[in-house]
């Protein structure tokens, strides 16, 4: 596969995540979609955002993909898949996709166009302010720690 061509690929499936965002935006879900590809150009596996339909703030569609992937793949399969994705993945997502291993990330919307889209006013979770507060208990809490690690 030639360069351009390559690019058109992978506009094609980026049109495709826009798309699919665009269904779910009309029915009144968040509007992001995802879809997941493996080495071969094949699609094993798409997701719309359905926080709304579900009441789970977690069911983003690349945290779906991600998960499906580390449950369906080994680790090295998953290194070989691309998620393809409406908008850059939040920070939770992004966690996830690294946890899960997935070797490439294409999105179409950067978050900060996103932002630049939104009303003002609109809620962003990943600004939201939390205290942490620790470490503490060292000695309790590192003994289920020591006894997993040397039980591997």
């Amino acid at each position: 596969m030639t360069a351009s061509e390559a690019d058109r690929d992978e506009d094609r499936r980026l049109a495709e995540a826009v798309e699919m965002a665009l269904d779910a935006a009309r029915a009144g879900e968040l509007p992001y979609a995802s879809l997941l590809v493996d080495a071969e150009g094949t699609v094993v596996a798409r997701a719309c955002n359905t926080v709304r339909s579900t009441g789970d703030i977690t069911n983003h569609p690349e945290l779906i993909l991600a998960r499906h992937a580390a449950l369906t793949r080994s680790a090295e399969a998953c290194r070989a898949l691309t998620l393809y994705t409406s908008c850059e993945p939040c920070v939770m997502c992004r966690n996830v996709i690294a946890r899960a291993g997935i070797g490439r990330v294409v999105f179409a919307l950067s978050t900060e166009q996103l932002h630049r889209l939104q009303p003002p006013g609109e809620p962003r979770p990943d600004a939201a302010r939390v205290e942490y507060r620790g470490p503490s208990m060292f000695d309790r809490a590192q003994t289920p720690v020591r006894v997993f690690y040397d039980s591997v």
